[in-house]
């Protein structure tokens, strides 16, 4: 989708911009990476939104995995995750500018699964509070868009696949087909597909997939499915192309 607004995308050189990069463009469309704009930086952050003349600002860029760093580098895990995006919470807020956040389904409990959007929220790992961190500052705003999503990377990364737990998996390449055609909602949004387990999910990609099993009592995310029924009617609204979720 070629686009006149002017949007600003954090995080462009990450595994997921490599694809929304193909599917949303336009003279006006910017791909920031860390070293052209440091999130930290909070007076550059003005600086350059003003600039551009943004509209949009698509916040992607964050610390992710492994899960494991958030308890080693805690410090690095709130400056990007919490305080990185407040700097950019208060630049929206100031220009008046609509906020896009990717936040993720780990902000619920994961034992139970089929979490809607108004289920109440505790994260099971420091990654899933530091994103939630981020979506306090977010839901301060009058005009923003939160993204909780149960996205992985295509194709399947891993070798083996894990049997007994279950997720909503959504790969980042199909998202980034659907993103340029919801920028215009607002509120909380689950992303993702039908409740599998992690290994069924793998082995459509990955036939020959190693599965294997974890302990229930493990700090292993063992049911963080979502409900996707607001997800679902958006797509039927705005997209053309159908979707088997």
């Amino acid at each position: 989708m070629n686009t006149n607004k002017s949007i600003l995308i954090t995080g462009g050189n990450s595994r997921f911009c490599k694809y929304l990069k193909k599917q949303l463009s336009g003279k006006n469309v910017i791909y920031s990476t860390k070293k052209q704009l440091d999130i930290l930086n909070y007076e550059k952050l003005i600086k350059v939104l003003k600039q551009k003349k943004i509209k949009t600002l698509i916040h992607v860029a964050a610390l992710s995995r492994p899960m494991a760093i958030h308890n080693k580098k805690l410090d690095l895990s709130i400056d990007t995750n919490i305080i990185g995006t407040a700097n950019v919470v208060k630049a929206c807020n100031k220009l008046k500018i609509k906020l896009i956040y990717f936040s993720t389904n780990y902000v619920y409990p994961c034992k139970d699964g089929n979490y809607k959007e108004t289920d109440p929220i505790f994260p099971i790992n420091n990654y899933g509070w530091s994103k939630l961190g981020g979506e306090c500052a977010v839901q301060m705003l009058k005009n923003f868009l939160i993204l909780r999503l149960a996205m992985t990377d295509f194709p399947f990364s891993y070798k083996a696949a894990i049997k007994n737990a279950y997720s909503s998996f959504i790969y980042n390449k199909d998202f980034a087909e659907i993103l340029p055609h919801i920028l215009d909602e607002k509120g909380i949004i689950n992303i993702g597909t039908k409740k599998r387990s992690i290994f069924n999910f793998a082995k459509q990609n990955k036939k020959n997939i190693k599965g294997i099993k974890i302990n229930k009592n493990s700090n292993f995310p063992i049911d963080s499915s979502l409900n996707i029924s607001k997800f679902k009617k958006i797509i039927k609204k705005n997209v053309k192309k159908s979707y088997s979720f």
